[in-house]
């Protein structure tokens, strides 16, 4: 059974109009008729009551009707499954991590990306490395690199790529924090802290002041490491940040490393996503490169 002959038929049973049908699917009523008389030839029975003022399905043509229906439903899902895994991966991404991933984690993971997959695009917005969780849970982005909270919400799908040590920083310059490290006994809730506004560090740092017994004094609350390396090379006070910021800072060489105790815990910095999406072709490509990386 020719798959055309069956499409004219299916349109014709709908509008029961030959120059209808003709019209609609580019063929001339002559081309149509023939097609329709094949087949009946096929079947050996007739599909249709016409007279030259009405056509009527016969109960054959209405058995052929419903029949035509569901495979030309199922012909046109395994046509464009088949389309779908043989054409390359289309489509778009949204993904947002800090100015410091997009230098020391992103640029290994869009290599393979862009080599494996060329027609995909990628978003890319930059930001406070703390948003990166709220992005994903709001759907502001497809895909977030940030550190990983200590409680993880259960919605999320997390790839560790590394580990990244945190550290206090001082500038390097004359100011009021160097006067009063350099004393004998630093008294610290004198000393100036730049904290960040929200996330990991946040937290990490009001826990270390707490365990040491100190109300610390507060000179700043910046979005951003980056930012705040800035501010401590200036002279403004003290910081907690992950070390990866200082690597790739061009203000690195202005600001020095304070040792404490005790050692502040680590982060764990790597992709997150919406477990709901893992079954999403995009996602799932992203994610496999993800994995490779973390798991070389």
């Amino acid at each position: 059974m020719d798959i055309r002959n069956l499409e004219l038929f299916l349109h014709l049973s709908q509008s029961l109009h030959f120059g209808r049908t003709a019209d609609a699917m580019a063929v001339s009523p002559s081309t149509l008729s023939r097609a329709i008389q094949r087949l009946e030839q096929e079947l050996g029975c007739e599909l249709l009551d016409r007279d030259n003022r009405s056509v009527t399905l016969t109960p054959a043509g209405q058995q052929l009707q419903q029949f035509a229906q569901g495979w030309l439903a199922d012909w046109q899902t395994m046509r464009e499954q088949l389309r779908h895994s043989e054409s390359p991966l289309q489509g778009r991404l949204r993904l947002f991590c800090s100015v410091t991933a997009s230098y020391f984690l992103l640029p290994d993971i869009l290599a393979r990306f862009r080599t494996r997959y060329p027609q995909l695009e990628l978003r890319l917005e930059t930001g406070d490395p703390a948003l990166a969780i709220d992005k994903v849970l709001h759907d502001e982005s497809d895909l977030a690199i940030g550190a990983r909270p200590d409680a993880l919400p259960a919605k999320l799908d997390f790839i560790k790529l590394q580990t990244v040590p945190l550290v206090f920083i001082a500038p390097r310059i004359p100011c009021r924090a160097n006067d009063l490290l350099q004393q004998a006994s630093a008294d610290w809730s004198q000393i100036p802290v730049i904290l960040p506004e929200q996330g990991v560090a946040r937290k990490r740092t009001n826990q270390w002041f707490r365990n040491k017994g100190i109300s610390p004094h507060i000179y700043a609350e910046v979005a951003g490491n980056e930012a705040i390396v800035g501010m401590v090379a200036l002279g403004c006070g003290i910081a907690l940040v992950p070390t990866a910021v200082i690597e790739h800072s061009p203000m690195a060489d202005k600001i020095r490393r304070l040792n404490v105790t005790p050692d502040l815990k680590p982060f764990e910095v790597g992709v997150c996503l919406l477990k709901k999406r893992l079954e999403d072709p995009l996602i799932q490509a992203f994610r496999q490169i993800a994995l490779q990386l973390a798991n070389p």
